[in-house]
C-alpha cells in the first residue's frame, strides 16, 4: 500500500517492492504510472459500509493529483491481516521494522474494526516481538489479548504450516517467522 507519511525514509524504500498499493472499492484495476505499478487492494468487508472505510486513509498530492494512501498504522494492520498484499513475511517484517514509530492506539483501534480475532492476534504477536523498539506497553498487549482467538488458529488463512503455538495469542506461527529465518541469509 502507499503510505501517507512521505517524510519517513523507509517509505521510499518500501515503495520499490510489491508495496505500492492503495485502498479501493470493488472494480478497480492495477495500473502503471511513471514506471510504478499501482495495485488496488480491496477494502476489507467489515469496513466497506463505513463512510471513512475504517479510517487511516488520507488524500495526498502526488504529481498534481490526489492519491488515497494509508497511514503507517493502517498499513501495519492491513499487511498482517492479508499478507498476500505485502510481498511475503520476510518483506513484511523487514518493511515494518524500518518504521521507527507507530501510534499504537491507532493500530489497535483499526485492528478491532476488522472484526478478526486472528488479525488482532497477529498484531499482538508483531508488537510483542518489538516491545522496546516500538515502546509497547502491557496495556497495549492486554487490549489485544482480550480479543484474541478463543482457540488456536494458524498465522495465515488456508495454510496449515507447522509451527509453534503461542498460547497467549492462540496463534500457530511457523518457526521461520518466529525465528526470523531470513535474517541468517542477509
Amino acid at each position: 500500500m502507499l503510505r501517507a507519511d512521505d517524510r519517513h525514509p523507509a517509505e521510499r524504500e518500501i515503495d520499490h517492492g510489491p508495496w505500492p498499493r492503495a485502498p479501493s472499492r470493488a472494480g478497480s484495476k492495477p495500473f502503471e504510472f511513471r514506471g510504478t505499478e499501482f495495485v488496488p487492494v480491496p477494502v476489507p468487508p467489515p469496513l466497506r459500509a463505513l463512510p471513512d472505510l475504517g479510517g487511516g486513509i488520507l488524500a495526498k498530492p502526488r504529481d498534481g493529483a490526489a492519491v488515497r494512501v494509508t497511514t503507517l498504522e493502517r498499513t501495519l494492520v492491513d499487511v498482517l491481516d492479508a499478507p498476500r498484499h505485502g510481498g511475503g513475511w520476510e518483506e513484511i517484517w523487514r518493511s515494518l521494522e524500518s518504521v521507527e514509530f507507530f501510534d499504537l492506539d491507532a493500530v489497535i483501534d483499526y485492528a478491532f474494526k476488522l472484526e478478526s480475532a486472528v488479525t488482532v492476534a497477529k498484531v499482538g504477536f508483531y508488537l510483542e516481538q518489538h516491545l522496546e523498539e516500538l515502546m509497547v506497553d502491557d496495556h497495549h498487549l492486554d487490549r489485544l489479548r482480550e480479543r484474541a482467538p478463543r482457540r488456536p488458529m494458524y498465522l495465515e488463512r488456508g495454510k496449515r504450516e507447522p509451527g509453534k503455538l503461542l498460547s497467549r495469542w492462540n496463534l500457530v506461527v511457523p518457526e521461520r517467522i518466529l525465528n526470523r529465518g531470513w535474517s541468517e541469509v542477509t
